[in-house]
């Protein structure tokens, strides 16, 4: 009987365009429940996709700490965070919470 094979699976292979990559991380936001490592992660994961060398440049972090910060193993400070999402052309939006009140 042949061996079946598996690879790890890696979303960062998926990213291809910019609009895949803020639905990803729209989802991210939606799912992390307040978890800041968890979108670290994500932000990780869009990184690596566009090229982390050009993020890195683009963020004016060096590469090695960039993905120290998006390893999703800590939480990154905010101007971190808003300087990667500005590196990688994504925006971010507020809206009004639904209450149940």
């Amino acid at each position: 009987m042949a061996r079946t094979v598996t690879t790890k699976y890696d979303v960062s292979e998926h990213l291809r365009t910019p609009q895949e990559m803020a639905a990803y991380l729209e989802m991210c936001l939606e799912e992390a429940n307040g978890d800041a490592a968890f979108i670290a992660k994500a932000l990780g994961d869009i990184a690596k996709a566009k090229g982390m060398s050009q993020v890195a440049r683009d963020s004016g972090f060096s590469r090695k700490s960039l993905y120290k910060a998006l390893s999703g193993e800590r939480s990154p400070g905010f101007d971190t965070i808003l300087k990667v999402i500005g590196a990688l052309g994504i925006k971010l939006h507020a809206e009004a919470a639904l209450t149940t009140k």
